[in-house]
């Protein structure tokens, strides 16, 4: 970390949390933050259900809520950016405060809503984006009100699905009421067939993603595990926040909300080794969560994903982290003697199960 990002993050840190967030954000589109540029090599390199990648760290939905910095997050060393929640109707989210900074945890907690400007806004920006080598997808939400959070869902794809290269189905958000239930196998199953069929009506059909909670049971994620084979999704992403507040010693651990960042690393590590032992290997999985190193960006590798990502630990460490851990992830390839990021999927799985 340079002295110049060292200094943006210690005033950042005075602010209120969610004041800091815009203030980043708008520090990325006024070309304020230095950024590293396309990070690959050979080792980099790799596919995720059919996307080509320049690298496999990729930024996980949340920080971007409203596609407003799509090109400067592009040169920020990532090989695929994830941007969203977006539901149908814009939405105002949950009361404020609704976002907390857990230092002394290296953690945040948030209960955000899926605030956001609507997909018919979200879309417009998508469209009208450059398209790179950098892999852009978003996140699909439910209103709170909606009389069906599954149509939703398959609006929101019908709306924006042709101006993005993947969509994920947010099933595990923890801050809006009874979105988890959506999880069960009857009402999963359901929802991803309209998704499905909203998918199937893009003139380029895109991949689909299903993100998960890390608070489930052996018997739920087989549950998951089998219905997302038959659904013919692409992926699954392991894992969202938390609602577990073990270990932790912040003043504001209490609060409610999803958890988020370090804490999170051996719990949605575990979840994810367990999934890629039901599947098989039949579906390429995105790990997230805790992650801020190479060491732990490998380790998800190594228990079963093909590619992860990260947000939390930026706010600690900053936009430098993306490059730090796209180049030692490299490096941990080549100490360990793997051509490709892609054959070391799965090869520590057992340390985790």
């Amino acid at each position: 970390m340079t002295l110049y990002e060292r200094l943006g993050l210690r005033a950042l840190h005075l602010m209120d949390p969610e004041v800091a967030h815009g203030a980043s954000l708008r520090a990325l589109r006024a070309g304020l933050v230095p950024l590293a540029g396309q990070v690959t090599s050979p080792r980099l390199g790799c596919t995720l259900a059919g996307m080509a990648l320049t690298n496999p760290v990729g930024l996980a939905a949340g920080y971007d809520k409203n596609a407003v910095a799509i090109a400067p997050l592009s040169r920020a060393g990532f090989g695929f950016i994830e941007v969203g929640a977006a539901t149908p109707r814009p939405q105002d989210g949950n009361a404020r405060p609704r976002l907390f900074r857990l230092a002394a945890d290296r953690a945040v907690i948030n209960r955000f809503g899926f605030n956001n400007q609507g997909a018919d806004a979200i879309g417009a920006r998508l469209a009208a984006r450059s398209r790179g080598t950098v892999q852009v997808g978003l996140n699909l939400g439910a209103n709170k009100d909606s009389a069906s959070r599954a149509a939703d869902f398959a609006a929101v794809l019908a709306i924006c699905g042709a101006h993005v290269d993947f969509a994920t189905v947010n099933v595990s958000s923890p801050n809006t009421e009874k979105l988890r239930d959506l999880q069960g196998p009857a009402a999963l199953t359901a929802l991803l067939a309209q998704v499905m069929q909203a998918r199937g009506e893009l003139a380029r059909p895109i991949p689909i993603f299903l993100k998960i909670a890390p608070d489930l049971n052996t018997d739920e994620l087989a549950h998951i595990a089998e219905v997302a084979l038959g659904a013919g999704i692409h992926g699954i992403i392991a894992t969202n926040t938390t609602l577990s507040r073990e270990g932790l010693t912040s003043p504001g651990k209490d609060q409610n909300g999803g958890l988020s960042g370090a804490p999170l690393f051996e719990k949605s590590t575990r979840v994810l080794a367990q999934l890629s032992q039901l599947t098989g290997g039949k579906l390429p999985l995105i790990g997230v969560g805790g992650i801020s190193s190479a060491d732990q960006a490998y380790a998800k590798i190594r228990a079963g994903a093909s590619a992860v990502q990260l947000y939390s630990a930026l706010v600690y460490q900053g936009l430098s982290l993306v490059p730090h851990i796209a180049r030692g992830l490299d490096a941990l390839l080549a100490r360990d003697g793997f051509a490709n990021v892609a054959d070391a999927v799965g090869t520590a799985r057992g340390d985790w199960l």
